[in-house]
């Protein structure tokens, strides 16, 4: 992880779950981390928790789902720091419902979020690293989801059908930068039942109960496995990594 010291890291969806975690561990690592996501004062407080390690956050407020918020993002880390190393497209919203069951502003919402929010900014990022000429890493967090529906205990409307589109993209950019010898890496993480906010903001109430039933993973278990990825030499790429907690059955 030495050569990623003070480079430029953004994270999506970074004051909750996941996202938080990430971002804890690349400031510890040394680098510079924009944190974007909705709310501001989490990322304030994440920030001030990690006064004096070697890195730093910088949390900027950002609804993802939005193309002119999420623009203005990039641009801002553009001009203010010079330029994107490593992005981590993080943000994910899942909706508790039947498919059938569920609505249009729904179905779109988790597709602007889900999908198009990585579209973006990995187009946003890749052009930065490129103008720069240098050698970057994009992180996708998929979902096992996104590989295959096993029986699922609990509907999730059309979130696995986003998360194929985000296997899909990943696989996409990587042959294409590939066939065009642009040295950007890019990497799906496929986590299992991760424990975070995104099944209560979902619509699942019972979320302690379904922690305490449901074989799980941490957040900082998906954290590990990013510093893991970022950590290979420069001309090793892992592009798909799936992680699972034992005994899960999905």
């Amino acid at each position: 992880m030495d050569r990623w010291t003070g480079k430029v890291a953004v994270v999506t969806g970074a004051s909750s779950g996941i996202g938080a975690a990430v971002t804890e561990a690349l400031v510890k690592e040394g680098l510079l981390v924009v944190g974007i996501a909705r709310r501001l004062e989490r990322m304030k407080e994440l920030s001030r928790s990690l006064a004096g390690a070697k890195g730093k956050l910088y949390p900027r407020q950002c609804d993802v789902s939005k193309e002119e918020d999420l623009l203005n993002a990039f641009k801002w880390v553009n001009t203010e720091l010079g330029g994107i190393d490593i992005l981590v497209n993080n943000a994910g919203v899942v909706k508790h419902r039947k498919v059938m069951d569920d609505d249009i502003d729904s179905f779109r919402n988790m597709v602007n979020v889900n999908f198009m929010a990585t579209l973006i900014g990995t187009k946003e990022a890749v052009a930065s690293m490129q103008e720069r000429k240098v050698s970057g890493h994009i992180v996708n967090i998929n979902s096992i989801l996104g590989h295959s529906i096993p029986d699922m205990p609990m509907p999730v409307s059309v979130y696995p059908s986003t998360k194929y589109a985000v296997t899909a993209l990943s696989e996409l950019t990587r042959k294409e930068f590939a066939a065009n010898k642009i040295r950007v890496k890019v990497t799906s993480i496929s986590p299992g039942f991760v424990a975070t906010e995104i099944f209560k903001v979902g619509g699942i109430s019972e979320t302690e109960k379904l922690f305490q039933d449901t074989p799980h993973l941490q957040p900082k278990d998906v954290a590990d496995a990013i510093v893991y990825v970022l950590g290979t030499p420069e001309h090793v790429q892992i592009s798909e990594l799936t992680i699972r907690p034992v005994c899960e059955m999905l």
